[in-house]
Parts: structure tokens; C-alpha cells; sequence
């Protein structure tokens, strides 16, 4: 094959060439949605389970850090500067627009880190698992019960039992509607279901996290050189569907962890 016809190994395929724009910005949404729809079912299941357990077992009730608050003030933060970030873009100002799609990737960030910093002190209030040492050395790694938390019951947590609130006096529960025959051998040797999911929804929200913010950091890289300019900005459109995605999933999980159960 001679020169001529030799085509550089290295020469990038647009497979949109030659459509009409309109057909790229339909399918780059449409593979969004179908991301977003594949992480609704994920968490879905998840809060299902947390509902079925929810009834079978004594349930856990706590107060949400202040680092949890945090996240939710991170999260919202970064959504709207990311908004700003493509509305400053669309009308041709780069500066502003990298300005802000910066401050959206720190705030993003932070959230991260609020998030992980949340799950540490509630791991540290007896959420977490214990490590122990079996017979040949090895670490053995059990998840808590009940009964290894602290805090001030009534304010910092409490407990249900079949719909009730259990009431403590001195170092024994009570079910109201039976105040004659403590539960508390029961209580305090019941699986931490509530501290398992949470550590499971808040670890499995910030992988999908991580995804988000390296299309932020990929973005912020793209605006600088600007790739990403006024006429071409459909990337911080599509990062935007997810992020936003992300937030409000975060704060439904948020009520839904908190308040609701």
C-alpha cells in the first residue's frame, strides 16, 4: 500500500459525521437516560430491601450528622454553579464559564468527602463492623449489633419494634404497650440492619459519584482548551443530566434514610 493511500492509525472516527446534529444530541441523551434509568432500578432495589427489613426487624432510628447537612448544601451548591457554568458558555463568556465549572468540580469534591466523613462518625457511634482476631491470627471482621452503640437515646438514636418506640429506663427497653417484660437481651443482639444499608447506599452512591466527577474533571480540561466553547457545549449539557441525577438521588436517599424511616 503506498503512501497515498495510507490513512493515520491514529485519525479519530466521528460516527456522526454527516447527520444532521440534531440525531447526536437525541442519542447522547437518550444513552444518559438510559444510565440514569439503570441507576434508579440499582438504588430502587436497595430501599425495597430496606422496607422488607424494615418489618422484621428492631429498626434503628438516628440523627443525621452534620457532615450529611453539609452534603446536601455541596450538592445543591454544585448543581447550581453548574447551571451558571453552561448558561455563561452559551453566550461566549470562557472565563466565567471555567470559572464555575471549577467551582462546580470543587464542590463536588467536598461532597465526596463530607459523604465519607459522615458514614466515619457514624461507623465511630457503633454503626460500623468490629475487628477481631480468630484462633489462627487472622482478622475477622464482624458487623455490629445494636448494643454497641452510644450516644444519648432518645436524642442521638432510638429503636422500633413492631411499629413502637421503645422505651429505656436505666439500662433496660420496654415496649409501651407491654412495660412488664424488657426486650433488652433482644435489642441488643440484633443485626444493625439500618447501619449495613446506609454504609452500603452512602459507598455505592459515591462509585457512581466518581463517575460524575471525572466527566467534570474531563469538562474542566476541555473548557481550558477550549474544545468546549459557546458554539460546542452539548458535554457540560449531558454531565449536567447526570450530576443533577446524582444530587437529587442523594437528597431523596437523604429523607428516605432520616426522616422517612
Amino acid at each position: 500500500m503506498s503512501q497515498n493511500d495510507s490513512t493515520p492509525v491514529s485519525a479519530k472516527i466521528d460516527v456522526f459525521e454527516g447527520l444532521d446534529p440534531a440525531v447526536k444530541v437525541r442519542t447522547r441523551k437518550m444513552m444518559m437516560w438510559f444510565i440514569i434509568f439503570a441507576i434508579v432500578m440499582l438504588f430502587g432495589g436497595i430501599t425495597s430491601a430496606l422496607i422488607v427489613l424494615y418489618g422484621k426487624l428492631i429498626w434503628l432510628h438516628m440523627s443525621p450528622p452534620v457532615y450529611f447537612w453539609l452534603s446536601n448544601a455541596f450538592i445543591v451548591g454544585s448543581s447550581i454553579t453548574l447551571i451558571l457554568a453552561l448558561r455563561a458558555l452559551r453566550k461566549g463568556n470562557q472565563s466565567l464559564g471555567m470559572t464555575l465549572h471549577t467551582i462546580t468540580l470543587a464542590l463536588g469534591i467536598a461532597f465526596t468527602v463530607s459523604q465519607h466523613a459522615g458514614w466515619k462518625h457514624m461507623a465511630s457511634r457503633g454503626l460500623g463492623f468490629t475487628i477481631t482476631q480468630n484462633e489462627q491470627g487472622l482478622s475477622a471482621y464482624r458487623w455490629n449489633t445494636l448494643g454497641k452503640l452510644t450516644g444519648e437515646y432518645g436524642s442521638d438514636f432510638w429503636f422500633e419494634m413492631n411499629n413502637e418506640k421503645l422505651v429505656k429506663e436505666g439500662d433496660e427497653f420496654y415496649k409501651p404497650s407491654d412495660p412488664s417484660r424488657p426486650v433488652t437481651n433482644t435489642v441488643m443482639t440484633t443485626f444493625n440492619a439500618f447501619g449495613a444499608m446506609l454504609s452500603v447506599v452512602i459507598y455505592v452512591h459515591i462509585i457512581h459519584l466518581a463517575f460524575g466527577l471525572i466527566y467534570l474533571v474531563v469538562n474542566t480540561v476541555r473548557i481550558a482548551k477550549r474544545r468546549i466553547n459557546q458554539e460546542n457545549n452539548l458535554s457540560i449539557y449531558i454531565s449536567g443530566m447526570y450530576w443533577h441525577f446524582l444530587g437529587g438521588l442523594w437528597l431523596y436517599l437523604f429523607y428516605f434514610l432520616f426522616f422517612l424511616f
